[in-house]
């Protein structure tokens, strides 16, 4: 069995967001909670994505929106593959400093490849970053680029609840039997 662990985005996902359904759809997913509400503390969100890694044996896939993205990328340099065998990495952004908590560095994104396949999924019309910037990062991180075309950046607002392909996705992540 493959064990499939959610990291949210800046903020935890609102009830009706498509990571919240996925969660829902089965219960041995498990989000990656984090407290640091609307800022993006990088070091305390890849300490809360290793913590909630530390001790699994089963292959992870992780499922990543927006800042989670970015902590995968984080974590995934300072840690290695450990547990995990992919990573669905959704609509990343260009993070600024707002997301911060003004006291927090911004610290560089790895410019390797991840050490582990994956999967970005990107918007035509994201407001956080251009497809253009997230095939960039898909190239840098050895990713498929899959193009959402126009889905905003895959919110709730944008009209995400439920989102079947992120299963097909998961699906392709996941190491076979």
């Amino acid at each position: 069995m493959t064990r499939v662990l959610l990291v949210p985005g800046r903020n935890d996902p609102l009830p009706e967001h498509w990571q919240e359904w996925l969660a829902r759809r089965d219960p041995a997913r498990r989000m990656v909670r984090h407290a640091t509400g609307g800022r993006y503390v990088a070091d305390e969100r890849v300490a809360a994505l290793a913590a909630a890694l530390d001790g699994v044996t089963e292959p992870t896939v992780l499922v990543a929106h927006s800042a989670g993205c970015l902590t995968v990328a984080l974590w995934a340099a300072s840690a290695g593959p450990g547990p995990v065998r992919g990573a669905l990495l959704v609509t990343p952004p260009d993070i600024v400093e707002p997301w911060t908590d003004g006291k927090s560095a911004l610290p560089a994104l790895p410019d390797a490849p991840l050490p582990f396949p994956s999967i970005l999924a990107a918007s035509r019309t994201d407001p956080m970053m251009t497809y253009d910037r997230a095939a960039h990062w898909a190239g840098r991180w050895g990713a498929e680029l899959v193009d959402l075309g126009d889905a905003g950046h895959l919110t709730t607002a944008d009209g995400y609840g439920p989102w079947p392909l992120a299963e097909h996705l998961i699906a392709r992540l996941a190491p076979r039997r």
